[in-house]
């Protein structure tokens, strides 16, 4: 077929049918029964495989890893999970880190070579560290950026209130290159929750960017601050533009209290971001996707200095999250995997994407039957094609 530069053969969709699918210009240009395509430039045959659109990683902290680093065993709070505590570990542990530079290159190859083509990381922009962090972290998403696609969230780490100089950084780093605002439990790491919020939402309003708060707050201050969240973002007609990372306070409460804080999520547009970490309660994902709320998922800390777990592997997250939540059947198992993808991209407001014409040629090829077993099983070595082109095989990028 004309206009055509690689044509995909004998790909498995989702939906069970073989198809070859054209690609040019990065983008996919065609989607036809397998055997019905030819006269392209290039082929590869993707020989009955799943092929399914690249992973989402949609919360990760490229600055702070240890992956690749030399071990750093895990130090235990004095007194159950502290965020204070944990942020002051980190402190100690990142000065005698190697370089950022290279952890943060490690860490994004493992990514990407696990399937992982769009990802959001958050970045630490405060009075501890300024910019720094963040100048770093551009400069490694410019030398990948024909790898995978990575929108940035200037994340104040040791507080906005609390760290002298943080909602000046905040704003600068929008400018820089920071593509949005964060925050950090603004009811008990600062301990004034509006005075926490103006900021954030004030910074996001003048820069027209959007917001991605860290909330670890459990039991009825978690879900407050989520109500006060989603009040604000309607106020502003930010829906869409939002989005809560961990949020375990929503775990805390009985169906019923989950069901009408879902409806009020769901109503503002805010996505709700999971990992499903094995010792904290999590927002009930099919809950609140049955009351509309985009769910979506990250990996989070990978090997850092808040638990020493991570392998940059999105559909392993699927699985952790299908087996944390009960998910047995196909359709669980198949939401427990659009949350990682789909679900994903929504809440990163990406374009083009998915398997279809018109969208951005970026897939995986799986050793699977199907879309559930792909989460039970989480197949490896996969094939990782970015705009048409492979950029990992057997676990490994290619450069």
């Amino acid at each position: 077929m004309a206009g055509i530069e690689t044509l995909f053969t004998n790909a498995k969709l989702a939906d069970g049918s073989l198809k070859d699918i054209g690609v040019a210009g990065g983008r996919i240009v065609s989607i036809e029964a397998a055997g019905a395509t030819s006269g392209a430039a290039g082929q590869v045959d993707i020989a009955g495989a799943l092929l399914v659109p690249g992973f989402v990683e949609g919360h990760i902290h490229l600055d702070t890893s240890f992956y690749g680093d030399k071990w750093i065993p895990h130090k235990p709070c004095a007194n159950g999970f502290d965020v204070h505590e944990r942020v002051a570990f980190q402190a100690e542990n990142m000065a005698i880190a190697a370089p950022m530079e290279e952890r943060a290159r490690k860490q994004l190859e493992l990514c990407v070579a696990n399937g992982s083509l769009q990802m959001r990381s958050h970045v630490t922009v405060d009075g501890s560290v300024g910019l720094r962090s963040l100048e770093t972290i551009l400069k490694i998403r410019e030398e990948y950026r024909d790898i995978i696609d990575i929108q940035l969230v200037a994340f104040p780490q040791n507080g906005i209130l609390k760290s002298p100089g943080t909602p000046e950084l905040l704003d600068e780093a929008i400018g820089l290159g920071a593509d949005l605002v964060g925050g950090l439990d603004p009811a008990s790491f600062d301990r004034d929750l509006n005075g926490h919020l103006d900021v954030v939402f004030g910074v996001a309003e003048k820069r027209g960017v959007g917001v991605d708060i860290h909330l670890h707050d459990f039991g009825s201050l978690g879900a407050f601050t989520v109500e006060e969240i989603c009040a604000r973002t309607l106020a502003l007609g930010m829906q869409g533009r939002m989005a809560i990372s961990h949020a375990y306070g929503l775990g805390d409460l009985d169906a019923d209290s989950a069901r009408r804080i879902g409806a009020k999520i769901a109503t503002a547009g805010v996505s709700i971001m999971t990992n499903a970490p094995g010792d904290h309660v999590f927002p009930p994902v099919a809950l609140l996707r049955a009351e509309g709320v985009n769910v979506f998922a990250g990996s989070d800390n990978i090997r850092d200095s808040w638990w020493p777990y991570g392998d940059g592997d999105m559909l392993g997250r699927a699985m952790m999250i299908g087996y944390r939540s009960g998910f047995y059947t196909d359709e669980e198992l198949s939401a427990a995997f659009d949350v990682v993808t789909a679900a994903s991209a929504k809440a990163l407001g990406l374009e083009g994407y998915g398997i279809a014409v018109g969208a951005k040629a970026d897939f995986v090829a799986l050793a699977a039957e199907h879309v559930p077993e792909a989460v039970v099983a989480v197949p490896k070595p996969r094939r990782v094609f970015k705009a048409g082109r492979l950029v990992a095989e057997n676990g490994a990028m290619i450069r």
